[in-house]
């Protein structure tokens, strides 16, 4: 999320003088085992700052990966050591950049994971195609890691991503609003930054796209991440007489929004945020306003797809993250998870995994069922990207937990039937 992007989304912005001496979020791990060599893998992750929230399962996927490959990984008979070099990038563009750039040109790692976001996504995919290094990213719209990039009218030699894209979670947004009586003017919030000029953009954003399927879209100036006001937006949506609020809003700003949309009396029927409400703690932080507001859903456990590295079920995995951290499951573990599957598959089935250029021709070749769905590339909407499913959530009170999110949404992805139907929000204190 470096800057604001001009002409049509052809920013490209690689950076190309790399501080050495960055520092490590844990001293690296090297996965001893016999005779092949040593793989090295940069893992690139927000561990701190406004987007721990995702960081979090990385962190907690990393540690598990490093005892699945305590002993090795086998690949055309030999045992080669793992050698993972994790780094925090702090929820910055470019320090994700200056690390990604240190980890391939000075520690002359073999393949690259930006594990989460935009803002660490983007900026590793950058350095790694400047730098001819596989990398496997996802957690972002592909359309916020092609794009940017130039790769409207190309296809890229080394970066390969795996999510939705906007054009699912417009479709997703819409379906939902459509499922309950609203004015269908839906009033639209979205950050200062590149998610929000992706997402707000003119061509291929939500405005255009919702104004086709019969929504009335209000679009006040973009907000800045981590504001203490969002008055200047409440009020033209107020004005105009918004029943949706929609958009994307990060954890750290949502209590701030929802909290203003109260005390100002702007009180829309329906509040569906990507970002910010994917996560039980972030309602929980909103209390009873949070009650009924509605999100995107990447993964949940009744996502009826295995782990294609242990068997297990996305509900068995939900639990041994809720078993060991005391806290709720969150939708990040899936896609943490499954990046691993990935990068393990691509290693096992590579000519060479000490070589990037077999390590790229591997990972281009992928075609596995993980626990967020079948990856494979050269189906989608762009060669270096694989689509996965996404479905609609409302938060409600729940029993284990004090909010439960039900699906609410599966018509572009029937993986699963819906748990109920979208209710307008109570709006209580």
């Amino acid at each position: 999320m470096v800057g604001l992007l001009k002409n049509g989304l052809t920013r490209r912005s690689a950076l190309t003088t790399i501080g050495a001496g960055v520092a490590t979020l844990a001293a690296p791990s090297i996965l001893r085992a016999a005779s092949g060599g040593t793989i090295k893998i940069g893992f690139v992750s927000p561990i701190t700052g406004q987007l721990s929230q995702f960081g979090e399962t990385d962190k907690y996927t990393l540690e598990w990966v490093r005892g699945l490959l305590a002993k090795g990984l086998e690949i055309n008979g030999k045992t080669y050591s793992v050698e993972i070099l994790d780094r925090d990038a702090q929820s910055n563009p470019n320090r994700a950049a200056e690390l990604a750039g240190e980890l391939i040109q000075n520690e002359k790692v073999h393949l690259m994971i930006p594990a989460s976001t935009t803002d660490v996504g983007l900026s590793v995919a950058e350095q790694s195609e400047l730098f001819g290094t596989p990398c496997i990213s996802s957690t972002a719209p592909w359309q916020a890691i092609v794009m940017p990039r130039g790769g409207a009218n190309k296809a890229f030699d080394w970066t390969y991503h795996f999510f939705w894209g906007l054009e699912d979670i417009i479709a997703t947004f819409v379906n939902v609003w459509k499922s309950v009586d609203t004015n269908h003017k839906v009033g639209l919030i979205l950050p200062r930054n590149t998610d929000g000029e992706v997402w707000g953009d003119k061509k291929i954003g939500l405005p255009p796209a919702m104004r086709e399927r019969g929504f009335e879209v209000i679009t006040p100036s973009l907000y800045q991440p981590r504001t203490n006001d969002f008055s200047s937006q409440i009020a033209a949506f107020r004005d105009a007489g918004c029943g949706i609020l929609g958009g994307l809003v990060y954890p750290a700003d949502l209590r701030t929004l929802v909290n203003q949309c109260a005390q100002q009396n702007f009180k829309p029927p329906v509040v569906t945020a990507a970002a910010g409400l994917l996560f039980a703690s972030n309602v929980e932080a909103v209390g009873n306003l949070g009650l009924g507001m509605s999100s995107e859903v990447w993964w949940t456990p009744a996502f009826p797809f295995k782990s294609s590295l242990t068997g297990e079920s996305s509900e068995a995995i939900a639990k041994a993250w809720e078993t060991k951290t005391g806290k709720q499951w969150t939708q990040p573990l899936g896609y943490s998870h499954a990046i691993w599957e990935i990068v393990i598959d691509t290693l096992k089935r590579s000519a060479d995994p000490l070589s990037r250029e077999a390590i790229r021709d591997s990972l281009k070749a992928t075609n596995l069922q993980t626990l967020v769905g079948k990856i494979k590339f050269g189906d989608g909407p762009h060669p270096n990207v694989s689509k996965t499913p996404i479905l609609g959530g409302q938060w409600v009170k729940g029993s284990k937990w004090p909010f439960d999110l039900k699906i609410v949404e599966t018509s572009l992805y029937p993986i699963m039937k819906p748990e109920g139907k979208l209710e307008p929000l109570p709006w209580r204190s």
